[in-house]
């Protein structure tokens, strides 16, 4: 599950504008038309990425209690630890694995 979760989330995030979503929305909950607008996008598309996004589960929308047809997007914390704990899986073994090999080539000099 863990790794559908991480291959989603590259595959979502092949585009740089929903890229550039996601990094906005790190900074803090925004509405779709702020969105579009710091992207440069229009609202059809940036309708079109949010969608992806939501589908994906990297992102989440409330709609304001006043009205019911604006809703604030949030960036969803759980598919960025899951990739980082993927991250740091494939960084422990690259480690562990430049581990060995330097003790074999300090080996190999001391003989």
């Amino acid at each position: 599950m863990v790794n559908d979760q991480v291959d989603r989330f590259f595959e979502v995030l092949a585009d740089p504008t929903r890229r550039q979503v996601v990094q906005l929305l790190g900074e803090g909950p925004r509405r779709a038309g702020h969105l579009a607008e710091a992207t440069g996008s229009s609202s059809p598309a940036m309708s079109r990425h949010l969608r992806i996004l939501l589908g994906a589960g990297l992102i989440t929308d409330e709609r304001v209690p006043d009205d019911a047809r604006v809703r604030i997007f949030r960036l969803r914390p759980e598919p960025v630890v899951a990739v980082q704990a993927w991250l740091d899986q494939v960084q422990a073994h690259w480690q562990e694995q430049l581990g060995a090999f330097k003790e074999h080539v300090e080996q190999r000099e001391s003989s």
